[in-house]
């Protein structure tokens, strides 16, 4: 069969997951068709910096994150009794999970840079639809590589896999990293119901003594929870993977889709804070 057919067919099979997984959290947050076209190719273009970087390893091995780690393969962490992991594997998965969270989040700033979020469901939203065309791109290439090496009779089971699990991966990472950056955003309006609820009096207490800008900080501290958590659950998710602990992923996956339903629908994240001054955000 020609290339060109398998490069279309496998365009034609990445589709139906980002379809689905996309009516279904369009449906939460309705926002502008055109952002949300913009936001999606620039989720899928964001793959392809890492694609490079990874290319650049023949060339400059010192820079492969395998390499660097390998370092640690003595060192081994017993999770359990039963599983151990190497020390370089963990080091290399946080590593990808960095790459990987930070391209979408950089993929987010490009497209939106703040000026469309109205409250912290459109940040989640956009997130969201950022990490789906990211996992479009890269289930394009896995399907194509299947096809090409192993034809096309192998590629039902790869295909369910990285359609349920491996997109809603992605989109499970850059929702909550979503969820912090929606709060980080509107630092001093949530910090305010912070203060009103009750919440966060030993992290005043810590700005007033350090004499730190308390809502400069609030976005700060929010920003760098949302990542490392992203990082955190992305790292998980391929440890699982890696150490063939293939009976942890559904639940772990299940509490993820819990979780982002549990933040759509919080009444906080609904509430509509309009435009930040321009030129500046509101902490």
């Amino acid at each position: 069969m020609p290339q060109f057919m398998q490069i279309i067919g496998s365009i034609t099979l990445a589709l139906v997951p980002a379809y689905i997984w996309g009516y279904i959290y369009y449906k939460k947050q309705p926002e502008d068709k055109k952002l949300v076209a913009m936001t999606f190719i620039a989720g899928a273009i964001a793959v392809f910096p890492i694609l490079i970087y990874k290319a650049l390893w023949e060339f400059f091995p010192s820079i492969n994150a395998f390499h660097l780690a390998s370092f640690y393969n003595e060192d081994i962490i017993g999770i359990t009794t039963l599983v151990k992991l190497p020390l370089s594997l963990l080091i290399t998965f946080v590593f990808v999970g960095i790459l990987e969270e930070l391209m979408k989040f950089f993929s987010i700033k490009v497209v939106d840079d703040d000026k469309n979020l109205r409250c912290v469901d459109d940040s989640i939203e956009f997130f969201v639809i950022a990490a789906l065309g990211f996992a479009f791109t890269e289930n394009i290439l896995y399907f194509y590589n299947i096809w090409l090496t192993e034809g096309v009779s192998n590629l039902f089971m790869p295909f369910l896999f990285r359609s349920s699990f491996s997109t809603f991966a992605h989109i499970m990472f850059s929702g909550v990293l979503g969820f912090y950056y929606g709060e980080a955003h509107f630092a001093k309006t949530v910090l305010q119901q912070e203060i009103r609820d009750g919440r966060g009096k030993w992290m005043l207490r810590l700005h007033k003594i350090l004499g730190w800008h308390k809502e400069k900080m609030f976005h700060e501290e929010r920003m760098l929870e949302g990542l490392l958590l992203a990082v955190g659950l992305h790292a998980i998710f391929n440890v699982l993977l890696e150490m063939n602990i293939g009976f942890m992923i559904v639940p772990f996956l299940f509490s993820g889709y819990l979780a982002l339903e549990y933040l759509f629908d919080k009444k906080e994240n609904h509430k509509k804070y309009g435009k930040v001054l321009v030129g500046e955000r509101n902490h």
